[in-house]
Formats: C-alpha cells, structure tokens, sequence
C-alpha cells in the first residue's frame, strides 16, 4: 500500500507551448464509487491500471494500483464506466527537485488546465512555479472522479 500526498493547482499559463517535455495521452474512468474509495481504470499511452484509492485525510490518502491487461481495461471502460471517463494530456515538468503533473483536460472539462506535486510528507516545503493559480487540493470539485462524472462549467475553470 501506497500513501498519495499530493497538492493540486489551477494552471495560469500553458507552461508547456514551446517547450519539449515529456508527456502522455490519458484516459481514464470511474466505477461506481464506494463510501470510503474510489475505483478507476486508466490507459496511459499503452499502458493500463486499475486503481483503488481511499478516502483522502487532508492532502493524504492510500492508493492501490495494479497493472491490467490493456484489452481488460478497454473493456472496463466501455461496459462499467460509461460516461464517466475524462481525456487529458499530461505533461511532466521538472520544478526544483520536484516533477509536476500539468494536466490539460479535453471533451466536457476542455479549457481546465491544473498542476499537481506529489511530495514526501504534508510538511514537505516547495517552491511555486510562477504559472501556479489558486491551489484546490481540498476542492472536490477538482478531482479528477468528480470531473468524470461533474464537469466543470466554463466560468469555474478560470482564474478571477
């Protein structure tokens, strides 16, 4: 078992135009959630997982992943997720000592843009890009399960 300790941003700039760094194309949805966790399968480029995360305390939360046969997940995204799937690229930016997920969403949330650190302990300090906005790490508006199945409105997706 896995301890996720992760702080998620709103993007301001497209930190990635111009720049040649390493990126993957994602898919992914979600089960019907359960009380205490959550269920999903991702394709990454040609890779698939499944993962099970739990109930987040703070920024904290335990997470289970496993590699599935991509077929498998293929599947699992046709017959039990439905339309509760999201499209996004996910660029890998390297910051002082640190690697953010900048992860521009396509389809329903189109136009959202956001940034995520994952680090070592809650305490964990770290310098902030200057393309970072409003931190919505507690925000569940923005996680990614809700995004799948509560696309956010386009007045919600930008900085004021």
């Amino acid at each position: 078992m896995k301890l996720e300790i992760e702080r998620k941003f709103l993007v301001e700039a497209a930190v990635w135009e111009g720049a040649d760094f390493p990126s993957a194309e994602i898919r992914q949805g979600y089960f019907c959630r359960g009380e205490d966790y959550s269920l999903r399968v991702r394709i990454q480029d040609a890779r698939a997982l499944l993962t099970i995360k739990g109930k987040p305390d703070g920024i904290t939360r335990k997470e289970f992943e496993y590699e599935i046969p991509l077929a498998d997940a293929e599947e699992m995204l046709r017959e039990f997720c439905c339309d509760r799937i999201i499209e996004k690229t996910r660029y890998y930016i390297p910051w002082k000592g640190f690697t953010w997920e900048v992860d521009q969403y396509y389809g329903a949330n189109q136009g959202l843009i956001t940034a995520e650190i994952e680090l070592p302990d809650e305490q964990t300090q770290f310098d902030r890009p200057g393309w970072l906005g409003r931190e919505v790490s507690q925000d569940l508006r923005y996680s990614n399960e809700s995004l799948a199945t509560n696309p956010l409105p386009e007045r919600s997706k930008k900085q004021s």
